[in-house]
This record gives structure tokens, C-alpha cells and sequence, in this order.
């Protein structure tokens, strides 16, 4: 089965939900802006880890290793839940929300309401934080494929 990620593309130095920048822009993202652009994937990773400390590193490393067609989960502004997948290589922008770590994404134009997704996605969704996250759900991954269609 292809994995299920939420995100929910909060950056942590700030209030602003990333989310709608991410589905206008087909991008997901995560977070953890660096004092210097890098040139690099390797820099990106390295710079994170200095400044934000090893688990940002960590965390980078694996959203840019995550393979394409992931699915991967986020929540509007207005509460909807929009399903997408991931489609392209790492990149570093400059980002108004703080979400600068991003990989293209396709994003269904459909939002579901909370009774339509997957009870393991809007668990995840209720626990809050702020980090993409894996959901280890069989059920929510066969859920997911097939809402994806």
C-alpha cells in the first residue's frame, strides 16, 4: 500500500495555517526556515540540524526521501480536509506562511468534511502538532486509494 502522511503545513515560528498557500500553489511543505538559502538538498539538511537542531535535520531528510504518488493529507482554513500526492522533487522557497521545505503536489479539487475521511486522518488532525507525520493505518491507507480514485 502506498503511505499516508498528514500535513498540516504549520510552521512553527508562526500562527498563519500554511495549508491554503500549499493547495493554491500545489506544493505540501513543511516548515523550519534557515538563515541562508541552501544550495543543496545535503546543505538544507545540514543547515536545519544546526539551527533548528537533529530532528529538523532528521525530519527534512525524510519528507525529501518520501517517494512520489505519497498521499498526503492536509487541513484548510475552513476546516476541510484535502487529499493529495506527492509529485516532484524537494526545493526551498521563500514562503509568506513560513512552509519554505516543499515538493510539488496534486491536490484533489474536492475538500471532504470529517465524515468522509478516514477515522485514523481526522484522529491525527484532532491530536494537533505541527509535523508531517506518518499514519500507520492499513485502514486508512486502503481508505485513502480509494477515495484518491
Amino acid at each position: 500500500m502506498t503511505p499516508v502522511y498528514r500535513a498540516p503545513m504549520r510552521a512553527r515560528d508562526r500562527e498563519v495555517l500554511g495549508a491554503d498557500h500549499g493547495l493554491a500553489g500545489g506544493i505540501v511543505g513543511i516548515g523550519d526556515a534557515l538563515s541562508r538559502v541552501p544550495a543543496s538538498l545535503d546543505a538544507a539538511v545540514t543547515a536545519a540540524a544546526a539551527e533548528h537542531g537533529p530532528k529538523a535535520g532528521r525530519m527534512l531528510q525524510a519528507f525529501a526521501e518520501l517517494p512520489d504518488d505519497t498521499f498526503v493529507w492536509t487541513r484548510a482554513s475552513d476546516g476541510s480536509y484535502h487529499l493529495g500526492r506527492i509529485c516532484g522533487r524537494w526545493r526551498y522557497v521563500d514562503s509568506p506562511v513560513g512552509i519554505v521545505h516543499v515538493r510539488p503536489a496534486k491536490w484533489l479539487e474536492r475538500p471532504f468534511g470529517e465524515d468522509l475521511v478516514p477515522a485514523a486522518v481526522a484522529h491525527t488532525f484532532a491530536r494537533g502538532g505541527r509535523n508531517l507525520q506518518r499514519i500507520r493505518d492499513e485502514r486508512a491507507e486502503r481508505l485513502t486509494a480509494e477515495l484518491w480514485g
